[in-house]
This record gives structure tokens, sequence and C-alpha cells, in this order.
């Protein structure tokens, strides 16, 4: 359950990213992708991040695979991250895609875009687009980002963009 949920989730967020946020028309699966946790298919154009250059860039521990755009857009490479976490208890996809939309808010110019509800594998979860600025001096960016569960380990994939 949690490999069908993966792929669903990953395979939005690499759609919504690589289209700006639009029509997903012409984009399609050039590989698959397995790590044994996580799956998905990663269109042309994208390639995967691997551990050390995950690391250098000061990306948390959390994150087990990210994939980024081999095109900028505004100078900009997009990027899908997906992070694992380790929950004390079981806790339903919904609840914990509400924690993750509250906890993304105290983000320095936090900007609350949209919220549409969907449902993932017969769970709901919310896909939540909002703007943010969390490092200093860089530029402020589109996130678009989706948590679920399984049993009780969360996961969450969030897409970074340009805002253009």
């Amino acid at each position: 359950m949690a490999m069908k949920k993966s792929l669903l989730v990953i395979c939005a967020c690499l759609l919504l990213v690589s289209c700006g946020g639009g029509s997903s028309k012409g984009i399609s699966c050039d590989k698959d992708f397995w790590n044994g946790e996580v799956s998905t298919c990663i269109p042309s154009g994208w390639e995967i991040l691997d551990e050390e250059t995950l690391r250098q860039r000061g990306v948390p521990e959390e994150t087990i695979v990210a994939f980024q755009s081999e095109d900028s857009v505004s100078g900009q490479f997009p990027t899908v991250a997906v992070t694992r976490e380790k929950l004390p208890s079981v806790v339903t996809s919904e609840r914990y895609s509400d924690a993750n939309m509250r906890s993304v808010e105290v983000l320095d110019g936090y900007e609350h875009v949209d919220t549409k509800e969907t449902e993932v594998a017969g769970e709901k979860v919310k896909l939540h687009i909002f703007t943010a600025q969390p490092i200093e001096g860089e530029p402020r960016r589109k996130f678009y980002q989706v948590s679920l569960t399984n049993e009780d380990v969360g996961f969450t994939s969030t897409s970074v963009s340009p805002i253009s």
C-alpha cells in the first residue's frame, strides 16, 4: 500500500512541477524508479539526486529521495523531494496531511495559495500549495506538498519551483 501511495503522490508532484502547475499534456514516463521504499515514474528531463549531493546541499536526513529538472525555469531548477518520518503511533493520512500543512506556516514569507482535497489509495489528503522564502537571500519559491502515512510512518512529497 505505501508503494502505491508513494507512486501516486510523487508522479502527481513531478507532473505539477514539470508543467508549472498547469496541464500535464505532453508529459510522459521516461524511466521507472524504485529504491526499496519509494516507487515512481520519472518524466524525461528529470534526474535523481544522489545522497552525497543532497547532504552537500544541506538537505535534511529525513529526505529519502529527490528529483531535479535538468532544465532551469527563471534560473532555478525545479525539484521534488520525498521525506520519511517515523511517527510515535499510527496516524491517518488525513491527520498527518493537516499537521504538515500547519507546520510550514512558520516559514519566512509563508503565503497560502491553495488547498485541494484529493484521495490517495482511498485516503483523504490535501495538496497544499504555498509560497515561501525559507532560505534568506534566495528567491521566494512556490511549493506543492502532499503528505500521507503508512501505519506509523509519514511520507511527504514536496515540489519546489520558481514563482512565475
